[in-house]
C-alpha cells in the first residue's frame, strides 16, 4: 500500500519550502523501503526549488544524498536485508537495457536516467520525490550499502559531491605521479582534493580568494594557487597533468588550460552552462590538450566510492541542520556560507510535527 510520508516541499518558485503531507508509492517486487535518516543539501537542490532551469513541476521534495535504514524489502530482492543502511543518490532508475547501463554506467542512459526527484517515474507516470523526506521507496539496482565503520552524517554527501569527483577521477587515471589542480574549494572541490590524495596524486587548490589558502591546506592540499595572482599562475604554467573544475558558474578556462603540460586533461564537473568566454583553439591544438566533463557516476563506482572513503578514513565536512532550518540553509548556501555541505537530521520531523 502506499505509504504517508513527511517532506518539505517547494510549491512554487517564488516560495519558501513548506512542510508537506503526500503518499510514496506502492513497493515493486524489486524494492527496498527506506526510513530516512540523513539527507544531504546540494546546490541542485535549490536550483530545482527555484526552477532556475526551467523544467521544474511542482509541488517538489528536493533531496539526492539520502542516508537510512531499510524498513522493508520486495521479493525479488536479493541484495539487502530489513536493517541494513544504506544510501540512495541521484537516480533512482534508467532504461536498464543500453550500452551505458549495461556497463554500469547508468548516468549515462541511452534513454535518460530517472532522477531521484523531478523525473517522470518509468513505471507509472508520476514524478519522482526526494530525500527531504522521512521515507523513500526504491529499486534495489539504485541502492548502495554503507560500508562498516563509515560516518553516516557524511556518508551523504558522498552520494553526489563524492561520486560527482571520485568518477573522472578513476575514469581518467589520476594516480600516483601526476600533479592536478582543483579549481574551486566548496562541497565539490573540497571533496577532489581528498580523494585526488587518496589515490596518489598532488594536489593544488586554485581558488581566487587568499582567505581560503589555509583552508585548502586544511584539507590535504599540497599547494594552493591564488588564480588572481599573476605571478603565482605564471609560476605554474605547463605543469600540471589534470585539472579537475568545480566551478558552477561560467568562468574563463584559458588560464588554466595553460597550467597544464602537453596531453594535459582539463574536467569540468560543476558547470552545465555553455563555456564564456570560449576557449582559444590554440591552447588545445599546440600542446593536444582535451577538455573533458563528467557525470555523477554509475551504480557500481557509487558503491566503490563509499568503500574507498570507508578505507581511507574520507569524510565530507558537514554542518547539521533540522529540517525546519532548510529554507535558511539555502540563503546560506547562495551566499557561499557553509563549509561545505548541509545535512538534514530527518529526526527533526518530530519537531516539525510538533
Amino acid at each position: 500500500m502506499p505509504t504517508p510520508t513527511q517532506a518539505f516541499a517547494a510549491h512554487a518558485a517564488d516560495k519558501p519550502l513548506e512542510h508537506w503531507h503526500f503518499e510514496r508509492r506502492d513497493p515493486r517486487p524489486d524494492d527496498v523501503s527506506i526510513e530516512i535518516l540523513y539527507c544531504g543539501v546540494c546546490h541542485s537542490d535549490l536550483h530545482f526549488a527555484k526552477n532556475d532551469w526551467g523544467f521544474t513541476e511542482f509541488p517538489i521534495v528536493p533531496g539526492h544524498e539520502i542516508v537510512g535504514r531499510v524498513t522493508a524489502v520486495g521479493p525479488d530482492v536479493s541484495g539487502f536485508a530489513v536493517g541494513d543502511l544504506v544510501g540512495v543518490g541521484c537516480m533512482v532508475d534508467s532504461c536498464r537495457d543500453c550500452d551505458a547501463c549495461n556497463d554500469g554506467l547508468e548516468q549515462y542512459c541511452l534513454n535518460g536516467f530517472t532522477m531521484t526527484y523531478g523525473s517522470p517515474d518509468r513505471h507509472d507516470g508520476t514524478m519522482t520525490q526526494g530525500g527531504y523526506s522521512n521515507f523513500v521507496v526504491v529499486s534495489e539496482r539504485f541502492v548502495v550499502a554503507m560500508p562498516d565503520g563509515i560516518d553516516l552524517k557524511s556518508a551523504a554527501p558522498i552520494l553526489c559531491a563524492g561520486i560527482t569527483t571520485y568518477s573522472p577521477l578513476k575514469h581518467y587515471g589520476v594516480g600516483r605521479g601526476h600533479r592536478i589542480g582543483v579549481i574551486g574549494m566548496g562541497g565539490l572541490g573540497h571533496m577532489g582534493v581528498k580523494l585526488a590524495q587518496a589515490l596518489g596524486a598532488e594536489v593544488t587548490v586554485f581558488t581566487r580568494s587568499p582567505s581560503k589558502v589555509d583552508e585548502a591546506k586544511s584539507n590535504g592540499a599540497d599547494h594552493v594557487v591564488v588564480s588572481t595572482d599573476d605571478d603565482q599562475m605564471a609560476a605554474v604554467a605547463h605543469t600540471f597533468d589534470f585539472m579537475l573544475d568545480t566551478v558552477p558558474v561560467q568562468h574563463e578556462i584559458d588560464p588554466y588550460l595553460n597550467c597544464l603540460k602537453y596531453d594535459g586533461t582539463h574536467i569540468l564537473v560543476g558547470l552545465m552552462d555553455p563555456i564564456e568566454p570560449p576557449i582559444t583553439g590554440m591552447n588545445l591544438v599546440f600542446k593536444r590538450r582535451v577538455v573533458g566533463g563528467s557525470l555523477i557516476g554509475g551504480m557500481p563506482e557509487t558503491q566503490e566510492v563509499l568503500d574507498f572513503c570507508a578505507e581511507h578514513g574520507i569524510t565530507c565536512d558537514v554542518e547539521m541542520i533540522d529540517i525546519q532550518s532548510i529554507n535558511e540553509a539555502f540563503e546560506r548556501m547562495k551566499s557561499g556560507d557553509v563549509r561545505y555541505r548541509f545535512v538534514i537530521d530527518m529526526q527533526s520531523f518530530d519537531k516539525a510535527a510538533a
